[in-house]
C-alpha cells in the first residue's frame, strides 16, 4: 500500500482530523486572499490590504465552524452564512469569509437529498447575493457579486454529483451483494438436491443387492450338505449380485470425485431396457416375477427411465425383504398418453406394514424421486392382501435430468 492511500485510511477512520485539517486550508486560503487587492493598477497586486480585526474574527469563526461540518451541516451552513453576510455588508475591502459558506453549502449538498439540495442553495445564493448587490459597499453588477452566486452555485451543484455518484456505487454494491448471496443460496440448494439424489440411489443399489445377497447366501448354507450343486448355484448368484452391487456404486461413487481425479465410469444408467435383467436377478433369488410391458416404441427421457427402474427395483425389494416366501409379484409397463405407469403388485400377507415399519425410506425416495420429474406416485396395501406400488411418470419431463442420471 502506497503512503497516499495509507494517508486516505487514516483519514477516513478520523473524519474529525480531516475536516480541522480542511478548516485550516479554507482559513490559510481566506487570510492570503484577504492580502490581495485584484484592482490594482496592474492587475491583482499582493500585500497592499490588510484585513480589519473584524475580517479577522469573521474568518477565524468561520473556519472553526467548519471543524464539525458533519455533525450538523445545516447549522454549520447558517453560521457560516451569517457571518459571509455580516462580511459582506459591513467589510470594505471584503474578506473572502463567503469561501467557508461554499464548503458548508457543498457538505450539506452531498449529505442531503436533491430536493432540501434545490431548495438550500437556492435559498444561500438568494441570501448572499442580495446581501452583497443591495446593502454591500460595491456597486451592484461589480464582478465580486457575481462570484459569490456563481460559487454558492457551483458548490450546490458539485455536493448533489457527489452524493448522486455515492448512491449510484451503493447500489452497485449492493445488487453485487445480493447477487452473490442468491448465488451462495442456489449452490447449497442445488447441492443439497444432488446429495439427495445420490443417496437415493445409494439406498437403491445397497438395498436392492443386500437383499439378493442376503437371501442367496441364505440358501447356500441351507443347502450346503445336503445338495451341493445347488449351493455352488446360489454363491454364484451372490457373486454376481456382489459385482453390480460394486459397478453401480462405483458409477454413483464417481460423481464425488475431483476434477483430476481418474475418470468415472461411463457406462450408461439403468433403464427400462433392463427390466428382464432385474427380473431375473429377483427369480433366481426364489421371487416369482411376470412382467408385462405395452410401452413399446416409447422412447424416454433419461431421467424419466431411470426413475422408473428405480421404483421398480425398490418395489421388488420390498417385495423380498417383506412379502413373505410364497409371495409372487407382478410387473406392468404401459404407455397412457403422454405418460408411462408403473405398476408392481404382489399377493404376499407380509407385505402389509413392513416398509413403514422399517422407516420407509424406500418408498419416501420413490415418492420424491418420482414428484422431481413431475409424476405421481401411490403405495399402500392391496384389498384381500399384498402390496401395491403405482407410478405415473411424464414421457417428457419438464425437469432437467439431475447431474449423472443422463447416459
Amino acid at each position: 500500500m502506497s503512503t497516499l492511500e495509507r494517508t486516505k485510511c487514516r483519514l477516513r477512520a478520523h473524519p474529525m482530523a480531516l475536516d480541522a485539517t480542511l478548516a485550516t486550508g479554507v482559513l490559510v486560503t481566506m487570510m492570503a486572499s484577504s492580502f490581495v487587492d485584484p484592482h490594482g493598477d496592474n492587475g491583482a497586486t499582493w500585500g497592499t490590504h490588510t484585513p480589519n480585526v473584524l475580517s479577522l474574527t469573521l474568518m477565524v469563526l468561520s473556519a472553526a465552524a467548519l471543524v464539525f461540518r458533519r455533525r450538523a451541516p445545516r447549522t454549520i451552513l447558517a453560521t457560516t452564512g451569517a457571518f459571509s453576510a455580516v462580511e459582506l455588508v459591513a467589510s470594505d475591502p471584503r474578506a473572502p469569509v463567503v469561501m467557508s459558506a461554499v464548503v458548508a453549502l457543498y457538505t450539506v449538498a452531498s449529505a442531503t437529498d436533491r430536493p432540501t439540495t434545490w431548495r438550500v442553495g437556492l435559498l444561500t445564493m438568494t441570501v448572499l447575493t442580495a446581501c452583497a448587490m443591495l446593502v454591500g459597499p460595491m456597486p451592484w453588477y461589480a464582478q465580486e457579486n457575481l462570484a459569490i452566486f456563481a460559487w454558492t452555485g457551483m458548490a450546490a451543484a458539485a455536493g448533489d454529483a457527489v452524493r448522486s455518484r455515492r448512491a449510484f456505487v451503493h447500489a452497485i454494491r449492493e445488487r453485487a451483494d445480493r447477487a452473490e448471496r442468491t448465488r451462495d443460496e442456489e449452490a447449497r440448494r442445488r447441492v443439497a438436491e444432488e446429495r439427495l439424489r445420490i443417496a437415493r440411489d445409494l439406498h437403491d443399489v445397497v438395498a436392492h443387492h443386500i437383499a439378493l445377497v442376503n437371501v442367496q447366501a441364505g440358501v447356500a448354507a441351507h443347502v450346503m450338505d445336503k445338495r451341493p450343486d445347488q449351493a455352488k448355484e446360489a454363491l454364484a448368484h451372490v457373486r454376481e449380485a456382489s459385482r453390480s452391487a460394486l459397478n453401480e456404486l462405483r458409477a454413483t461413487v464417481g460423481l464425488l470425485r475431483q476434477s483430476g481425479d481418474p475418470e468415472a465410469p461411463t457406462e450408461p444408467a439403468p433403464g427400462l431396457a433392463r427390466l428382464d435383467e432385474l427380473a431375473d436377478t429377483f427369480r433366481n433369488a426364489g421371487l416369482p416375477v411376470e412382467v408385462a410391458r405395452a410401452d413399446h416404441g416409447t422412447t424416454l427421457p433419461a431421467a424419466v427411465d431411470l426413475a422408473a427402474y428405480r421404483v421398480i427395483q425398490e418395489a421388488l425389494t420390498n417385495v423380498q425383504k417383506h412379502a413373505g416366501p410364497e409371495a409372487k409379484a407382478e410387473i406392468s409397463v404401459v404407455r397412457v398418453g403422454p405418460n408411462v405407469e408403473v405398476t408392481v403388485l404382489d399377493n404376499g400377507p407380509g407385505q402389509d406394514d413392513g416398509p413403514e415399519e422399517g422407516g420407509g425410506h424406500g418408498l419416501l425416495g420413490m415418492r420424491e424421486r418420482v414428484t422431481a420429474l413431475g409424476g405421481t406416485c401411490t403405495t399402500g396395501p392391496r384389498y384381500g392382501g399384498g402390496f401395491r406400488v403405482h407410478a405415473i411418470l411424464p414421457v417428457k419431463n419438464r425437469t432437467a435430468p439431475a447431474l449423472g442420471d443422463s447416459a
